[in-house]
């Protein structure tokens, strides 16, 4: 499992030419699924977004979470997050969760944030997407 996670001034996703989902300020979370992800694993990494402390507080030192801005959370399904770029020029994708169970493995993620009292905007599981967004600093990070 992997979360790519983007402190953002805003972010959203458009679907087919039209606007599904946004967020102002927080935490674009790009999410990946691989074989044999469990539940467990879902928990950590829902937890560890709830209290990084990736957004600066007032001496401008990454001292607050994303439930101290007030921020929200967009959670857009990235499959290509598990792909293997190691031999050759084409990636392979045989490490990601088959689409069902991702899914699956998706929504219980979405959950967990949301039961941490976080407000959570999500794209389409499978979709094509257009995600744009303004990365706040840039400050990037995995959490796997």
């Amino acid at each position: 499992m992997i979360g790519l996670i983007q402190r953002v001034k805003r972010a959203s996703v458009t679907i087919n030419n039209e606007l599904y989902s946004k967020i102002d300020s927080g935490i674009l979370v790009l999410y990946g699924v691989e074989k044999g992800d469990v539940k467990e694993k879902a928990d950590r990494i829902a937890d560890k977004i709830s209290k990084l402390r990736i957004f600066e507080d007032e001496n401008g030192k990454m001292n607050k979470s994303v439930t101290d801005i007030s921020g929200e959370i967009l959670v857009v399904s990235q499959f290509t997050l598990a792909g293997n770029c190691s031999k050759g020029t084409r990636p392979s994708f045989d490490n990601a969760e088959e689409p069902q169970k991702a899914n699956v493995m998706y929504e219980y993620f979405i959950e967990q944030l949301k039961q941490k009292g976080l407000p959570v905007k999500t794209g389409v599981f499978g979709a094509m997407m257009d995600v744009e967004l303004i990365n706040d600093g840039p400050v990037t990070f995995i959490l796997n």
